[in-house]
């Protein structure tokens, strides 16, 4: 379970966590009549089952994985009216053979109801606290709604669809998904604080080879293979502040990108960052599956960031045009954070 972060606790040493794909839940939450930071269900490579007990609306966004409600196919940015005793059912990845990503958010209108602990509803695995019961969920948990945030007019609407920002179609890789016959997926990457005390040859190898994603990825972060990076001169460095994006390199040569329940502080060199608009794409990133890093510089970087901006905004008029009864959106944690 996720909601769009944890943030103001990193002194704590608790990461901000939420939705690895922040956009994806915005877009769902949207479609439902949520606010921006109801939590939602994160769904990892699909095979689950979930039984409504009440009448209700959902939207999945990010990969469906073949999502049905009573064998009627469900789709990504799509919103569906629910009744109480219907399920829900995503395959798994190996029986959907998904080539669009590899998690899914759901979001229920009302939103999931659980504690709100430091200020989100976000699961803390590695902590144990937060979401339901600090846990993933599992066969036979029942999970409350929020209040009602529809009439019934809206909640028996037809179903109904937005088109999804074109670098977010789970229909259509877009066109900087695919770099070459390896189909890697682009990330764009600013310089890290450490980047100079990496060896030419090194900066060559970070943006010219495709990284392979190993399977020994998780929420945490992403462990990349590749030819090895080497620094200048080796050395222990003091802790530092990471964040989710950074790219870290062990003694081993092999980067780590840092994603949403990574650590707060870190000892190794960080040669780069991930900008976060492309966040979202290496939570769909595939295991196994390859990454090209491609060198942005600050202006890009929050130019990418306003194109989302932009097109959430549009979102909310567009629905708003339709009739769609929105709540007033809490923007605050969907912009970057320094906390």
């Amino acid at each position: 379970m996720q909601d769009l972060g944890r943030y103001g606790h990193r002194e704590k040493g608790i990461c901000p966590g939420g939705a690895l794909d922040t956009l994806s839940l915005t877009l769902a939450n949207r479609l439902v009549g949520n606010s921006d930071d109801q939590a939602g269900l994160e769904i990892t490579l699909g095979a689950c089952e979930l039984r409504f007990d009440t009448d209700t609306r959902i939207a999945l966004a990010g990969d469906d994985f073949g999502a049905r409600l009573d064998g009627v196919p469900v789709w990504p940015c799509w919103s569906f009216p629910v009744k109480a005793g219907q399920v829900l059912q995503l395959g798994g990845a190996n029986e959907w053979q998904s080539k669009k990503g590899m998690r899914s958010w759901l979001a229920v209108a009302g939103g999931i109801d659980v504690p709100s602990v430091l200020g989100s509803r976000s699961t803390d695995l590695k902590a144990g606290f937060g979401g339901h019961q600090g846990r993933a969920l599992k066969r036979g948990d029942v999970l409350p709604l929020g209040a009602d945030v529809l009439d019934e007019a809206h909640l028996r609407r037809r179903p109904f669809g937005i088109r999804p920002p074109a670098e977010a179609d789970t229909a259509r890789p877009p066109a900087d998904q695919d770099s070459g016959p390896d189909r890697a997926t682009t990330l764009r990457v600013m310089a890290g604080p450490e980047f100079e005390l990496f060896t030419p040859e090194s900066h060559d190898l970070l943006w010219s080879q495709s990284w392979q994603i190993t399977p020994q990825s998780n929420r945490m972060g992403s462990r990349l293979k590749g030819r090895e990076l080497q620094r200048k001169q080796p050395g222990d460095m003091l802790s530092s502040a990471v964040i989710p994006g950074t790219i870290q390199v062990p003694p081993s040569g092999q980067p780590i990108i840092l994603m949403g329940d990574s650590q707060t502080t870190g000892g190794y060199p960080r040669i780069g960052v991930v900008i976060r608009a492309d966040l979202w794409k290496l939570a769909q990133a595939p295991l196994n599956g390859r990454l090209r890093l491609v060198p942005v510089d600050a202006t890009a970087a929050i130019e990418a960031w306003n194109a989302r901006q932009r097109y959430l905004e549009q979102v909310a008029q567009a629905l708003g045009a339709a009739g769609w009864s929105l709540p007033r959106h809490n923007g605050s944690k969907g912009v970057p954070h320094a906390d």
